[in-house]
């Protein structure tokens, strides 16, 4: 990972429902498979150090980016399946709301992926996430 390299804002990925021992190498090996990684980070709390669950994973480019997309949602990455979307840089987007859909009792056998699947046929899906609770640490 070179941390000189200017990063690609249009190749960036939030990684989400992370292990709270997950760390960036952890991601830097699962999404360097797809591509030249420029940068990974795992968000942490700023007093505690404790993972916040979530991080970051910056390409140098939009198609490894787009790749890592498709082939690595709901991977498992130490034990959890990973939530992956594009990174919203415009926190008017993220916070609004406006396109989140909530859907409740679900059949216990429907899981994010079987979800995203889905739904997917209607259109562009950012983000798909089966909520059952508390995640197990």
């Amino acid at each position: 990972m070179d941390q000189f390299s200017p990063i690609n804002p249009t190749a960036s990925l939030y990684v989400g429902d992370l292990h709270p021992s997950t760390t960036e190498m952890m991601l830097y090996e699962a999404f360097s498979q797809v591509g030249p990684v420029i940068s990974v980070r795992v968000c942490r709390h700023r007093l505690t150090r404790r993972s916040l669950g979530y991080g970051f994973v910056n390409y140098q480019n939009r198609q490894d980016a787009e790749r890592a997309l498709d082939e690595l949602a709901f991977t498992l990455i130490n034990g959890r399946p990973a939530r992956i979307m594009w990174c919203q840089h415009d926190p008017s987007q993220r916070a609004s709301g406006a396109a989140n859909i909530l859907i409740k009792n679900l059949d216990k056998s429907i899981d994010s992926l079987a979800l995203l699947d889905t739904f997917s046929a209607f259109g562009t899906v950012l983000s798909c996430k089966v909520s059952t609770g508390a995640l197990p640490c």
